[in-house]
């Protein structure tokens, strides 16, 4: 516990951290200073499970998760420290997040930054923290110069110091100047959540097209944040600078180190751009691949640890990763399923969304958001039993309004973890959106509605048939069973007889190799 008096904040800020003890001091500050404690108290009460309702929890339909063991071998290991002592040097090493302590800013209202507050809370978790304390404190505005202002950043320093934390995290972007400033105060590490969810993807990442799109977003943030001190400020020798008597007019200024750092960052970003966009030409013929073959297309899109990828599995059983954490899923899955009524179409898991998501993020993984750009439905899963499922529908339809074509997507809400959720929330989210369905993908509750709305939904083949297909090309039968209606099969003497309603392309293949024409 830390005592400090009320006055000593030169900001005047009313400002609090949880384990202050009350002084006297006016009564809006007291208030002020109560409401934060509670929120921070009930945080760190909770830090265990910020991840909603704790460990994982696993049913048939996720298969034997084998890449669950992969992940959890990268968790970091508590009391391992791989930290440098001076912070100078924090752009030019590994991020590393062990001990932490979160610094949160009350703007309006407390609830809303209690709920970014855990938010934070559990992403430090999912990037492997342990979270020791917190700081909430009231403001208008962030302080220009550290945030926090000065005396609170002092006082905040003495909270570090008695926890024994390593870093820092603070619950917005912070400018560089004012990481610098919070950082020499301190004396540890600071880290804005933008630098944190860059982490959590950093870690997560698989692919090699979503690890060259976390490490562009990556320098993208640090190219801005580079910071030199001693010898990184010298400069070489440029010019024809070979020795001490090279004469007048033959030494140029040369580059420093960080001018030198930021030109390998921006030619590393220029490649990184080049093999994104080399890659993004695969996605786009896998997608017109199905488009080709008329196979409807399923986007599943929402808020991190919505749910998704347990829909994914309890709608065609795929056995993708299924963690009790924030962005889980960063590489895209795209399994094949066939709707009650025997039609295939594709289901597309994407990465999840978050508030404030970094726009670089955004933007380095433009390609394979395109997914849902590109898809017949889109099913926005919601957690329904999430304290702020408004806020997070809203923040993820922020993000899908930058994605062409996601206008004129069909858009269902699915309100996921049904088992967990108030009835009241439910009835209040399903009075303002137009489309719901309630379902639960641990308990299986709403999943056959869910396939229903979805089987009803796709797009019906319009051209109808009447042939008869010879035997020799079963392979047409196929695709018709796959991509068509049949509303009649028969065998016949000179082949099957079917009757139903397929594509455009599929039609003319069918009539090219017909045995007789429609039948009377």
């Amino acid at each position: 516990m830390t005592n400090h008096d009320p006055h000593d904040d030169r900001t005047g800020d009313d400002a609090t951290s949880h384990d202050a003890q009350t002084t006297a001091s006016p009564a809006p500050a007291v208030s002020a200073r109560d409401i934060a404690s509670d929120v921070v108290a009930r945080v760190l009460a909770r830090a265990g499970t910020a991840r909603a309702e704790g460990a994982t929890q696993h049913t048939v339909r996720d298969g034997e998760q084998l890449d669950l063991e992969e992940r959890t071998a990268l968790r970091r290991v508590a009391g391992l420290s791989t930290e440098l002592e001076d912070v100078t040097e924090v752009e030019y090493r590994q991020l590393r997040l062990e001990r932490v302590v979160l610094v949160g800013v009350w703007y309006r209202d407390a609830t809303e930054a209690e709920v970014s507050l855990r938010e934070l809370a559990a992403l430090a978790e999912t990037a492997g923290s342990l979270v020791l304390d917190g700081v909430l404190q009231r403001r208008q505005t962030p302080d220009p110069g550290t945030y926090l202002g000065s005396g609170k950043a002092a006082e905040l320093a003495a909270v570090v110091a008695a926890t024994g934390a390593d870093t820092v995290i603070v619950d917005g972007e912070l400018a560089p100047s004012q990481r610098r400033a919070l950082e020499d105060i301190i004396k540890v590490k600071v880290v804005d959540r933008t630098a944190l969810i860059l982490d959590i993807f950093a870690q997560h990442a698989k692919s090699r097209e979503g690890k060259a799109q976390v490490e562009l977003a990556q320098l993208e943030y640090l190219l801005p944040r580079l910071r030199g001190w001693g010898e990184s400020m010298s400069r070489q020798a440029g010019g024809q600078v070979g020795g001490a008597g090279a004469g007048m007019g033959s030494r140029g200024p040369g580059e420093t180190k960080i001018e030198l750092d930021r030109r390998r960052i921006r030619n590393r970003m220029a490649k990184l751009k080049r093999e994104i966009a080399a890659m993004a030409p695969s996605r786009a013929t896998m997608r017109s691949s199905r488009r080709r073959n008329a196979v409807p297309a399923v986007a599943i899109a929402g808020y991190t640890n919505a749910g998704k990828s347990s829909l994914l599995n309890a709608l065609t059983g795929a056995g993708v990763l299924v963690e009790n954490a924030l962005f889980a899923t960063l590489d895209p899955t795209v399994r094949r399923t066939k709707t009650p009524d025997g039609r295939v179409y594709t289901l597309a898991d994407t990465v999840g969304f978050v508030r404030a998501l970094p726009h670089q993020l955004v933007e380095a993984f433009r390609s394979t958001l395109e997914e849902v750009g590109d898809a017949d439905l889109l099913l926005h899963v919601v957690d329904a039993s999430h304290p702020d499922p408004e806020g997070q529908i809203a923040a993820v339809r922020e993000v899908l309004a930058g994605i062409p074509g996601v206008e004129d997507v069909p858009e269902v809400v699915v309100l996921n973890k049904a088992d967990l959720a108030d009835p009241a929330t439910i009835t209040r989210l399903r009075s303002r959106e137009r489309n719901t369905i309630v379902v639960s993908a641990h308990t299986g509750e709403g999943i056959d509605e869910l396939l229903e709305f979805v089987a009803a939904s796709l797009p019906h083949p319009g051209v109808p048939i009447d042939v008869v297909v010879p035997y020799e090309r079963g392979d047409l039968v196929n695709r018709v069973h796959l991509e068509g209606e049949i509303d009649h099969l028969e065998h016949t003497e000179t082949g099957t007889l079917l009757r139903g309603r397929v594509e455009d392309e599929l039609a003319a293949e069918l009539a090219a190799v017909a045995v007789r024409g429609p039948a009377s």
